[in-house]
């Protein structure tokens, strides 16, 4: 089937998920024509020139959407990050950012919010191009390009002091340069405006807020009055104070975030991103074997988590991947679920609540008439098995079968 032919197929699994009612529905089936959803129950009939796949075993749901990733990183047990972003060459990186953007697709995930090229410059947008041009496969991609820091505030770091070291993000200093580099970001092609509120200003140290609270401001009216939203990353109790005063619209990692903290995000309706696949790995990379006791940053990432969710905060499904395997995107949906959210909570997380957090709402994250075709079938019930969104069925996204069965 064409991408735009207009052609039909009628799509039968054993059950739909709707993320926006949150329940598994037997029996229903989905009609697709062109890149649209066209029709969505039981007992649907099927126009005369439709296809059917039929899916015995499997649950359709929507296209699940990544909310926190970096296409430009591999794990950093392959790898270090310093090591990437100082001696990989940026053809390198990018060969292996359509690498990894494939298997993100093949892995049910048909959109990616990618908060930062770390190093790699401007090169997302052009993988952005590439694949709405159909020249790669991947996913629907929002991006944020280079990210946005204080002066003297990330890395790599350790060179000698004064030599000139590139850098895996943008560094400004004062609320001129920040709203500088916001607009400079936005022209060369960023969805989003990704900041860091805080960092390391020596290697070893603890993080400390490095934006002041007035840079932060500056940066989100100016992002705001480009129709550009607003991620920032905050692991401090005082970076996430000062993002969530400026009206960010989302906060990524938030470990050190306390119940007044996360009380605050949900009175404003700023998602949280918690990443807990991010600190997992790299504890894993430092020698955990997973066995419990975990170390003191895993445990400070799952507190996180439980605060966040008796706040009743905004949840993003987003994992920090890059920092893990891209195709592994579901190690976050399963470290949420044994953090103590349902299984059919965090599908939602994954569909239809990152729809809603990024703006995407409009036309994906749901299966109902008039949405985008971006369909994922897994073998089993997700509801009851989280593990079950690993088993991929099938891959549609804009009507177009990407992996799956032969169609009848």
């Amino acid at each position: 089937m064409a991408e735009g032919s207009g052609a039909a197929v009628l799509i039968k699994p054993d059950a739909v998920f709707d993320p926006v009612d949150g329940k598994r529905h037997p029996g229903w089936q989905v009609l697709v024509r062109g890149e649209t959803i066209v029709a969505v129950g039981p007992d649907l009939a099927a126009p005369a020139d439709a296809e059917v796949l039929a899916l015995p075993g499997d649950t359709l749901m929507p296209g699940m959407i990544e909310g926190h990733g970096h296409l430009f990183l591999h794990p950093y047990n392959q790898t270090s990050w310093d090591d990437q972003v100082l001696h990989e060459p940026l053809a390198l990186r990018t060969a292996r950012a359509v690498a990894q953007a494939r298997a993100t697709l093949l892995a049910g995930f048909t959109s990616e919010r990618d908060l930062g090229t770390e190093g790699a410059g401007y090169a997302d947008v052009g993988l952005k191009q590439a694949i709405e041009q159909g020249i790669v496969p991947g996913p629907r991609l929002s991006v944020a390009t280079k990210a946005i820091v204080a002066l003297g505030a990330y890395g790599p770091k350790g060179f000698e002091p004064g030599v000139a070291i590139p850098q895996g993000a943008a560094e400004a200093s004062g609320a001129d340069q920040v709203v500088a580099e916001v607009r400079r970001q936005i022209a060369a092609g960023a969805d989003w405006v990704k900041l860091y509120a805080d960092y390391r200003w020596r290697p070893g140290e603890d993080s400390r807020a490095t934006l002041s609270a007035e840079e932060i401001r500056a940066a989100v009216a100016a992002a705001h009055d480009a129709g550009r939203p607003v991620a920032i990353h905050a692991a401090t109790a005082e970076g996430m104070r000062r993002s969530i005063a400026a009206g960010v619209d989302t906060i990524e990692h938030g470990y050190g975030g306390t119940p007044e903290i996360f009380a605050a995000m949900a009175a404003k309706g700023i998602a949280y991103c918690p990443t807990l696949a991010a600190s997992d790995s790299v504890a894993r990379y430092r020698g955990w074997n997973g066995a419990e006791p975990a170390p003191a940053s895993v445990k400070l990432a799952r507190e996180a988590f439980r605060l966040a969710l008796r706040a009743g905060v905004r949840m993003c499904m987003g994992g920090d991947v890059g920092v893990f395997a891209h195709g592994e995107n579901a190690r976050e949906m399963e470290l949420m679920v044994a953090g103590g959210m349902t299984p059919a909570q965090v599908l939602t997380a994954a569909t239809w609540g990152n729809a809603r957090w990024f703006g995407l709402d409009a036309k994906l994250g749901a299966v109902k008439p008039g949405m985008l075709a971006d369909l994922v079938a897994v073998h089993g019930d997700p509801t009851a098995d989280i593990g079950a969104v690993r088993r991929i069925g099938l891959v549609m996204k804009g009507g177009v079968v990407v992996a799956g069965p032969a169609r009848q």
